[in-house]
């Protein structure tokens, strides 16, 4: 039975700059990239092309040297160009120079009855051999899944509430057939139940409403409603010993794809957004595209002039992206570019001065920011207006985390190395993503996220 949840504790960040409902037809970048450090728990990458070679979308250019069946393929077809590494030769980057036809490794293609009398094996043995697999993450830990496990159900979060998140109606529009078929295949992978989860505070998508063999659930509120880690919390928590899968929508779609079509569909939307960018918009391009094209004579000119160093260009949202260079590649499971401007300037007080213009949770700092955040748009920088200081017990990170746990006494026994501390307080429900709002608030300016991965990382290592 479906559920309808209200999201009480969280924080909506309005920033200036989300893309408007419209495409750009700025050409296509020249280059891709498969990047390794995409994929947690996939600590030993082994690579089977060289510079030089010519691949199809869909050739295999590493594996998880820890589970050799989980593959990695290329998003495009064309010639590797460069393999990227650094230090101790860490493989960073597989770089791929496009070709104007974009070839497709061909894979089995089925009708929709033929799908159905599909075994689990045959649908994992696709998935895998595809490079569509890395898709599919696994709690607890948020880890590439595993392909010899079941999960108990498997979820996906049909909206992001991130700051400038793109419209999932516009980006998905017209996949319908796709993401039904993926949503059949991914009922084979569960004894459980497959669960849709949507925005009750908005116009639900066709895409989503008319889907079968699902359980739909809702919710509301603030950020992070649409983290589909609040989202499992609420519906069928992580307890020690279970597994539940997460996908995002386009990984579904991608699956449609590939066993309706035969073929890895790498194509997407993205939204290149934030204050920086004279026309934010959606651009169609492929998973891991250079980001020069999008943002080339498209950023705010005075930012130009006063060089590359007081632009900050983010893969993915401020909360919980990653930074990258003006030349930079979007991440695999990224459909936002972000661009604002950097925190390279000191303030003298800042970080206690009373203003108008801040964006914060603390009605002291922000004035009346706290009154009118809901329509106001701020443009933000990532200075920290301070440094980092001792870490204390405040109150304010329950605030904005909507979960039966206790986030600062978590973050204290990771920080301690209290294994029995971190099972007894949720270690095993949490992802990083669910703590960037507590890292965006911090008083202490911690590295929360980072914190909680290494945690994360001591448990499963254990």
């Amino acid at each position: 039975m479906s559920k309808t949840i209200k999201i009480k504790q969280g924080f909506n960040i309005n920033l200036a700059g989300k893309a408007e409902k419209s495409f750009s037809d700025c050409g296509q970048p020249e280059t891709f990239a498969v990047k390794p450090t995409d994929f947690q728990g996939i600590d030993r990458p082994k690579l089977l092309v060289n510079e030089g070679d010519e691949v199809k979308a869909g050739t295999p250019v590493f594996y998880d040297k820890k589970n050799e069946k989980i593959k990695f393929t290329t998003p495009v077809s064309g010639e590797i160009v460069e393999i990227k590494r650094g230090e101790k030769r860490k493989l960073l980057e597989i770089k791929i120079l496009a070709d104007k036809k974009n070839q497709y490794v061909a894979f089995p293609e089925y009708t929709v009855s033929d799908m159905a009398n599909l075994s689990r094996e045959q649908v994992v043995e696709g998935l895998l051999n595809s490079g569509i697999w890395p898709n599919l993450i696994q709690r607890p830990f948020a880890i590439v899944a595993n392909p010899d496990d079941t999960p108990k159900s498997i979820f996906v979060s049909c909206f992001d509430s991130h700051p400038l998140a793109p419209d999932y109606d516009f980006l998905f529009k017209g996949e319908e057939l796709y993401f039904q078929a993926g949503i059949a295949i991914l009922m084979k992978l569960t004894h459980g139940k497959v669960h849709l989860n949507i925005n009750a505070d908005a116009e639900v998508s066709p895409i989503f409403s008319r889907i079968e063999d699902v359980e739909i659930n809702k919710f509301s509120g603030p950020h992070p409603a649409g983290n589909v880690g609040i989202q499992i919390h609420h519906i069928d928590p992580v307890n020690k010993g279970d597994i539940v899968w997460t996908i995002k929508p386009f990984g579904v779609i991608q699956i449609g794809k590939l066993f309706l079509e035969g073929k890895y569909d790498a194509a997407r939307i993205v939204a290149v957004a934030g204050s920086e960018v004279i026309s934010p918009q959606y651009y169609q391009t492929y998973t891991g595209a250079c980001i020069n094209k999008f943002v080339e004579k498209n950023l705010n000119p005075d930012s130009v002039a006063s060089g590359d160093e007081n632009i900050r260009f983010i893969s993915g949202n401020v909360l919980t992206g990653e930074k990258i260079e003006p030349d930079g590649y979007l991440g695999f499971y990224i459909d936002l570019l972000t661009v604002i401007p950097e925190g390279n300037h000191y303030e003298f007080f800042g970080w206690i001065l009373p203003s108008f213009k801040k964006l914060s949770m603390q009605r002291a700092i922000g004035l009346l920011s706290f009154l009118n955040s809901k329509k106001k748009e701020y443009i933000v920088d990532t200075n920290f207006h301070g440094e980092e200081r001792p870490f204390v017990q405040t109150g304010a990170l329950e605030r904005v985390l909507p979960m039966d746990i206790y986030p600062t006494h978590l973050l204290k026994a990771i920080i301690a190395n209290d294994y029995d501390g971190m099972e007894a307080l949720g270690i095993f429900e949490v992802a990083e993503e669910d703590f960037a709002l507590c890292e965006f608030i911090d008083v202490s300016k911690n590295d929360i996220q980072a914190i909680i991965r290494e945690g994360i990382e001591v448990i499963r290592a254990g």
